[in-house]
């Protein structure tokens, strides 16, 4: 029998040395059957205004999505982000983005032929990466696998990336963990304690970075193993103690 895992404790507060990094889907937003039916919830784009303005600008999105639709859930905030797990970066106003694979062309045409046959599966092209999503499919699962597995012999140099019932053709090299390294490198991160928020299996990566520089991690919900040091249940939670952090300084 395995042997029974304690839960991880409650965060501290959000201090102001902090250096602020957030996933977005299962963090901030609850999920949805599709990527794009998520929901913002009324308040939270303001407190994520007002917490980067305390951070003094210390506070970033570290999400799977791309930055455009990033910027198009949080209008008219635009945040320091990392997306498609740090394919694309943008801080102090530079914009770094990698180039699309011109193999990914007939896997995303593959990929979109396979999920047509399950109705709510997805096929989402990011651009530099394709992510397979079966949650309104669950029958989807195993072939969507067996696909992603198989289509690794025509990326060389990609990987596959699992998460929350998705998974991804990736560029290797890129993770949340090296993105939010190279964000601590630089002004107005650098010199802060790291504290990574997030859900998934990609967020362990930024974890274990932040985790590497005197920070720590707050998983999402009660998925274990994690390197997280603490949790919060639920993005209701996490939302709840954002919202707290505003109360406490006012």
């Amino acid at each position: 029998m395995a042997a029974e895992t304690r839960p991880l404790p409650l965060p501290p507060a959000v201090a102001p040395d902090w250096a602020l990094f957030l996933d977005v889907d299962g963090t901030l937003l609850d999920f949805a059957d599709t990527p794009g039916d998520v929901h913002v919830e009324p308040g939270l784009v303001d407190t994520l205004a007002v917490l980067h303005g305390r951070l003094d600008g210390a506070l970033a999105l570290v999400s799977g999505r791309r930055l455009m639709q990033l910027d198009a859930l949080f209008a008219p905030l635009q945040l320091p982000a990392v997306g498609l797990h740090g394919l694309e970066r943008r801080d102090d106003g530079h914009l770094d983005i990698h180039h699309r694979a011109p193999a990914l062309d007939d896997v995303l045409a593959a990929a979109l032929a396979l999920t047509s046959k399950y109705p709510g599966a997805l096929t989402e092209d990011k651009g530099t990466a394709i992510a397979l999503h079966w949650r309104g499919a669950p029958a989807a699962e195993e072939p969507i696998h067996e696909f992603a597995t198989s289509a690794l012999i025509d990326l060389p140099g990609y990987h596959l990336q699992p998460g929350n019932r998705v998974i991804e053709l990736r560029p290797d090299g890129a993770h949340k963990g090296a993105a939010v390294l190279s964000l601590l490198a630089k002004p107005p991160f650098h010199g802060r304690r790291p504290v990574f928020v997030g859900d998934d299996l990609t967020d362990e990566h930024g974890f274990t970075a932040v985790t590497c520089h005197g920070g720590f991690g707050v998983l999402v919900g009660r998925r274990q193993p994690s390197a997280a040091r603490y949790a919060l249940h639920d993005p209701m939670a996490v939302r709840a103690w954002l919202d707290d952090a505003i109360a406490i300084t006012e």
